[in-house]
């Protein structure tokens, strides 16, 4: 008999530390949050997954870009846990049970080849609003001269480059003069990499695209290639000081956050779901980006959002918490 007690003791004994063992499980076991969407998140989502994964382990992030739109329907569907969205929610996609929290902010800017032929007066007196809806929404592409009003020998007719994608940079731009993306004419690029290449390549090329794609984040400099085309945004046919505002990253940050760039085209960015979320997992990840994941917005090269709008998001995360301003 003494053998089969010991056995029996050795079973219970296994059991009992077995048990022990897994009580952490729950913290241990690992866990799957799936993000699709906006080109204009991707990198600070990835900072983000990046930094948690520090503390949380076990999280594993699938982050894949494609545009506003393929986050929205992705969301909707199921598809994904997470979408990543990048302009203005409308009643038509809140009445299909889209829940969102805003995250931060940044802009689309509209953008030229830095060679192009008008640079050095564009510089001077930008384009208005007027001009860009004239160039973006007209079914003829007009020429560069024409904008100056320049009797030239060459026509330098302009190459108007937009997304082909449903996308939020898109939507965002065309609010800008009154528009929105379907309204936008040109040579549909998809993703924000694809509209900037296009652009980088033609002399008399246009497009827009989101900040991360204008500005190089080691440097601060504009990518080359790439330049701005200034906003005449008081339409007096210069740019003035308070408008010359995209030397470099830093100086256009600041002036976005002191909102002297128009909105649009600048925006907050948010996270959606169908609903809010079930899962704890992924709303202790939308609580830590709120909170401590705010102090990598900036250098990421995004507006942090103010304390009081912090506040707002987190009471939807957590509605049972309090939260100070």
């Amino acid at each position: 008999m003494k053998p089969k007690f010991l056995t029996l003791a050795a079973i219970v004994i296994a059991f009992v530390f077995n048990s022990c063992g897994s009580s952490n499980s729950a913290e241990d076991k690992e866990v799957s949050i799936s993000f699709s969407g906006a080109f204009a998140l991707y990198p600070l989502v990835q900072k983000w997954a990046e930094e948690y994964n520090k503390i949380h382990p076990n999280i594993r992030f699938d982050i894949q870009a494609g545009g506003a739109g393929k986050g929205l329907t992705d969301a909707i569907n199921g598809a994904v846990d997470v979408g990543m969205f990048s302009r203005e929610i409308t009643d038509a996609e809140k009445s299909k049970g889209i829940w969102w929290i805003a995250l931060c902010k940044d802009a689309v800017l509209p953008t030229m080849n830095s060679q192009n032929p008008y640079k050095e007066m564009l510089m001077l007196r930008g384009l208005k609003k007027e001009e860009f809806k004239y160039i973006f929404t007209e079914n003829h592409p007009p020429t560069w001269d024409s904008i100056f009003k320049v009797n030239s020998a060459v026509r330098n007719t302009i190459s108007v480059y937009t997304r082909a994608d449903a996308a939020g940079a898109a939507d965002s731009w065309a609010a800008y003069f009154g528009k929105s993306q379907e309204d936008l004419k040109g040579i549909g690029v998809a993703g924000d990499p694809g509209v900037a290449d296009a652009v980088k390549k033609d002399k008399n090329g246009i497009g827009y695209n989101n900040t991360l794609f204008v500005f190089d984040m080691q440097t601060g400099g504009k990518i080359p290639g790439i330049e701005v085309v200034p906003i005449d945004i008081n339409g007096n046919g210069r740019i003035d000081s308070s408008e010359n505002i995209y030397h470099d990253l830093n100086t256009f940050l600041d002036a976005l956050n002191e909102g002297k760039y128009p909105s649009p085209p600048a925006r907050d960015l948010y996270f959606i779901t169908k609903g809010r979320p079930q899962n704890k997992a992924i709303l202790d990840f939308f609580e830590w980006v709120l909170k401590d994941g705010q102090k990598f917005v900036h250098t990421a090269g995004y507006v942090p959002l103010h304390q009081e709008a912090i506040t707002e998001q987190l009471k939807k995360v957590t509605p049972t918490a309090h939260y100070e301003n």
